[in-house]
């Protein structure tokens, strides 16, 4: 796979990633810890038929060892704290503190895995979080406590990304997004019982759980062999942009002049950072 077929499917992973935000807010009753209940369910539905194709009866072996189980807890949190987090704060406080993951994962792969970040990437961060920073400046505020758990999405992101990376290709790493699923629904479970569900939000939160979650993360586990972490992460920003849209398009939430201006930023971040690439930069998995 080319360097740029990999930034294109990474882009694509991200718009299927942004479309939770604007889908649940036509939900009609499930509400909070329910609403990750069923998704993560159905993410678990879609990817026992989905690996079962690819894995055959080799699926239950392919769930064993430690870098897979850790992949996967990760993946839990991830499915978690982000849906949690959405029903304890705002959206622009839970996109604001996502952000935050481009930084955490160069952070993490230079500490852990001792790769070099371009300064072009640096200087893309910077701008990216400033734009993200304008789009809901002011907005930040209200209870600390949806804060904190959202922060698990971009601690939790920046450790699987470069715990990818780290096993490279000497590993399966694709069960381990079922593990996530299948962790992630049994906890939320007790704290969504009594389910209240109606048969619109279950088809909802069905498209959720294959289309926003099962695909594009295989897709991710599998870009991981081909992109270093830290770029997976900065890509990974145009999910906000995305998602801000989808809001105004078929929701009703207009994004206001601030959005916009920060948007632009983000956008051309992402894009100045892949045009000044090197043609020949190839990440090192295999050394890492």
């Amino acid at each position: 796979m080319s360097h740029r077929s990999a930034v294109l499917l990474m882009l694509l992973v991200t718009l299927m990633w942004s479309s939770a935000g604007v889908v649940t807010r036509h939900l009609d009753a499930a509400r909070g810890f329910e609403i990750t209940f069923w998704r993560s369910a159905f993410n678990a539905l879609a990817l026992v038929v989905i690996l079962g194709v690819m894995r055959g009866k080799a699926l239950l072996g392919s769930l064993q060892g430690r870098a897979v189980w850790a992949s996967g807890a990760c993946w839990a949190v991830m499915f978690t704290a982000f849906m949690v987090a959405l029903s304890l704060t705002t959206v622009a406080n839970v996109l604001v503190t996502m952000s935050l993951s481009p930084l955490f994962t160069a952070l993490f792969a230079r500490m852990f895995l001792h790769q070099p970040i371009p300064a072009r990437t640096w200087w893309a961060i910077a701008v990216a979080g400033a734009g993200i920073g304008w789009m809901f400046g002011g907005q930040l505020g209200g209870p600390l406590l949806g804060v904190f758990v959202a922060l698990g999405v971009p601690l939790a992101a920046a450790t699987n990304w470069c715990l990818l990376q780290k096993v490279g290709q000497g590993a399966d790493m694709l069960p381990a997004v079922l593990i996530g699923a299948l962790l992630s629904m049994i906890v939320t479970l007790p704290l969504a019982w009594p389910l209240q569900a109606s048969t619109h939000d279950l088809s909802l939160l069905a498209l959720l759980g294959v289309f926003q979650l099962a695909i594009p993360c295989l897709l991710a586990v599998r870009l991981a062999r081909e992109l270093p972490s830290h770029e997976i992460a900065l890509l990974g920003q145009a999910e906000t942009l995305l998602g801000v849209l989808w809001a105004w398009l078929f929701a009703g939430e207009h994004p206001g002049g601030a959005a916009l201006i920060g948007g632009s930023l983000v956008l051309a971040a992402l894009i100045a950072n892949e045009a000044l690439a090197p043609p020949s930069v190839k990440p090192a998995l295999k050394n890492a």
